[in-house]
């Protein structure tokens, strides 16, 4: 583990139930440590001091044991108004009183103590209330444009996500100075793996270990995603109690949440003490709302690093955040380009040889490549066609009788099917992992692909299996010592489907559902005889669909086509009467009366008038049926509900709206460096942004896209002010300096 147990966020205990029952900070065992109240740690590490002011009076109501002796300051600390302590503290945060202050802490440069020494302060308020400031001694400047310029360019060049994590390593090893600097990734599973390093080259390599989700639990992963970068100083430290114990205005302990000088679980500083390590700093990447990873630095000695580089580590967390985001999606858009042209052929092959199958089981192995499978099974209609390396067919037909019992899901996916279902036991060297997505209604019938049985070493820092040490007393629990690479034999499961695999089956299960419907639906035309098997079987399809003869009489609407229709409307008898329902009749009409006049396909967009006097965007597909070159059948149309389609465009307006609106420079003229260079460098942060965006949009994932936009917007909004405070700070602490 890189990170050890960790802290719980307020409120955790809330959710397990048993808040009253939990353990007082440095209290607890790994038996318990899951309920630890860190966020009420009442003590800080030394290396700055923490005053508590009530507001609006600015009376220090609570402050650390060494805040007097740390600031300067001759008498006791609590008591005091800001105003009275010696130096410019209550004059440098006046102008930020007026912010929230309640997720993201400002930052000010000031002057205190007799004779005064200059400090860095953050300033945040708790939910219950109060002002308060953390104070540390006055850090060097960060070069702002050469260090955060230079990564965010390099972070908004990679074009893989192996070239970023490696780049972003390398870019916070050298901002920081840490021995090592890790890039860390939870899977599914919430395992963690280190999948990009840098370090210096006489200690022990990290790169490719992998470490239990138990390590980090994910009741206290939620704290990561609240606060985003977290320091340990030096593991030796003593923690430096509150004064009083108490807050005097709730009666309770403080609500340290966002606390950076904050002490540390006793069993997360013996995890560290255990692996050697004597400081790190952890910051999180946060991708669509979720814990992605951590970026995680670890230091052999003891090492503080001040404000200007934290808040520098968390600019560029977002940044690789924000690209993160950008790359997945865009790996999403090659597969539904791939899955297009998949759809093409099989419509080509409808029309060239009556059946769309032999497009999608061709010597191309095209339905093979966007899963990276080794084989495919189609069962449809009692018949079993292959390609690759797949079970035999009774294999196959019990495999699909299996799906049929598991509840209802557009797709079934797992990495170990014989360990799931052992009578598939004897397969697992073919068929160890499936990927099936349902392509009709009728019991049965699925698109199914296999991966063979990868025997392979999984390398975890550390026997997973022996997380504790027990002493001779129960209370006597110690995270484990020994962090040696430990080898494990995987066997009986595949190369595990990822996100991007799981997209790709759904695309193409939902174009085989949609080439099967209209499959079934030519099938009315061509075989009267089996008219009202097909009727029933396209009538119970959740896809509207309308079927018209050559002549374009309508002979078969669905329901679900029916649904669509507002109340005082009915199915018109003719195909071109479709166009007295939408809001564009005339051009609509035009369209349709072209397909069954010149047979000509059309694809295209239909406003549907809808009961409460508003419009159905809708999708359609028209296509003429024939028999023989010259000799038409009929007709089939196919409708989709675009109403997604377009919550994710305006999404997508919005979020450009919002990008450049924005963000500005808050006050200064143009000309000033700090307002140049605050836009040359938040001009880079954006361009990331309009280009995750751009790739997001080209994604396969519509129901999504307004979260994922959201997700970059507010990690731009994020980034924008951390680099406002940040270069506030740093022009303040220049003309001090100057």
């Amino acid at each position: 583990m890189l990170i050890g147990r960790t802290e719980l966020e307020p409120g955790e205990h809330d959710l397990v139930g048993r808040f009253a029952l939990a353990p007082a900070f440095g209290q607890v065992d790994l038996s318990n440590c899951e309920l630890e109240q860190i966020h009420l740690a009442g003590s800080i590490q030394p290396s700055g001091a923490l005053i508590v002011a009530r507001e609006p009076d600015l009376v220090i109501v609570q402050a650390s044991e060494n805040a007097a002796a740390f600031l300067g300051v001759r008498d006791a600390v609590p008591g005091r108004r800001l105003a009275a302590l010696p130096g410019d503290l209550a004059t440098r945060i006046a102008p930020h009183l007026a912010e929230p202050l309640d997720v993201l802490p400002a930052a000010v440069r000031c002057r205190i103590g007799d004779p005064p020494a200059e400090f860095d302060g953050l300033l945040h308020r708790p939910p219950a209330g109060g002002l308060v400031i953390e104070l540390e001694r006055a850090g060097p400047a960060v070069d702002l444009s050469r260090d955060v310029g230079r990564g965010l360019r390099a972070i908004l060049g990679s074009g893989s996500l192996q070239a970023l994590c490696d780049e972003a390593a390398r870019i916070v090893r050298g901002i920081t100075g840490y021995d090592r600097v890790m890039i860390y990734r939870f899977d599914e599973a919430g395992h963690g793996q280190v999948i990009a390093e840098e370090r210096r080259p006489e200690i022990e390599a990290f790169l490719g270990n992998r470490y239990p989700a138990s390590d980090i639990p994910q009741i206290a992963r939620r704290l990561y995603e609240r606060n985003r970068v977290r320091v340990l100083a030096d593991i030796g430290y003593t923690p430096v109690p509150l004064t009083p114990v108490m807050s005097p205005m709730t009666g309770a302990h403080l609500d340290m949440s966002l606390c950076f000088l904050r002490s540390v679980s006793p069993i997360h500083v013996q995890y560290l003490k255990n692996m050697g390590v004597a400081a790190t700093l952890v910051a999180s990447v946060m991708v669509g709302g979720r814990l992605w990873g951590l970026i995680s630095c670890h230091h052999y000695q003891p090492r503080m690093v001040h404000f200007e580089v934290r808040a520098v580590c968390e600019l560029l967390a977002e940044a690789l955040a924000t690209r993160i985001a950008a790359l997945e999606s865009f790996a999403q858009g090659q597969a539904e380009i791939a899955v297009r042209r998949l759809e093409q052929r099989m419509i080509e092959a409808i029309s060239s040889k009556g059946d769309w199958r032999s497009a999608l089981f061709d010597s191309t192995q095209a339905v093979l490549r966007p899963l990276g499978a080794s084989g495919a099974a189609l069962l449809f209609e009692g018949d079993v066609l292959t390609v690759g390396d797949t079970p035999g067919t009774p294999q196959l037909r019990a495999i699909g009788a299996w799906l049929d019992q598991r509840p209802a899901a557009p797709v079934h996916a797992t990495a170990s099917l014989g360990l799931d279902a052992p009578q598939f036991a004897a397969v697992t060297s073919i068929a160890s992992g499936i990927v099936a997505a349902q392509i009709s209604n009728t019991p049965g019938e699925y698109l199914i692909w296999f991966r063979p049985e990868r025997v392979r070493t999984v390398t975890w820092g550390g026997d997973p299996h022996k997380p504790v040490v027990i002493g001779d007393n129960p209370r006597d629990l110690s995270p484990r010592r020994s962090f040696a690479q430990w080898h494990q034999i995987v066997e009986r499961t595949c190369e595990p489907w990822t996100t991007a695999d799981i997209t790709a089956a759904r695309l193409i299960g939902d174009t085989v559902t949609d080439v099967v419907l209209q499959f079934r639906a030519v099938g009315t035309l061509v075989a009267q005889d089996q008219l009202e098997q097909v009727r029933a079987q396209v009538e119970h399809s959740d896809q509207p669909v309308v079927i018209g003869n050559a002549q374009g009489r309508i002979i078969l609407a669905n329901a679900a086509f029916k649904r669509m229709l507002p109340a005082n409307f009915s199915v018109p008898p003719r195909i071109d009467d479709l166009a007295s329902c939408c809001a564009e009749r005339a051009e609509t009409r035009r369209r349709l009366a072209d397909l069954i006049a010149n047979k000509r396909a059309w694809r295209g967009e239909i406003a549907l008038r809808t009961e409460n006097g508003g419009t159905l965007p809708l999708l359609v597909r028209a296509d003429p049926v024939f028999s023989t070159p010259t000799r038409v059948l009929g007709f089939v149309l196919l409708f989709t509900d675009l109403t997604e389609r377009r919550a994710g465009e305006a999404a997508r307006r919005s979020f450009q709206e919002r990008i450049v609106a924005g963000h500005r420079m808050v006050a200064g003229p143009i000309e000033s460096a700090p307002d140049l260079l605050f836009q040359t460098l938040l001009s880079t942060i954006v361009e990331n942004a309009q280009l995750a965006a751009l790739e997001i949009t080209d994604g396969a994932d519509l129901a999504h896209m307004p979260e994922l936009l959201e997700s970059v917007r507010a990690s731009v909004a994020r980034a924008a002010e951390v680099l406002e405070h940040l270069i506030q700070h740093s022009s303040r602490s220049a003309g001090k300096e100057g």
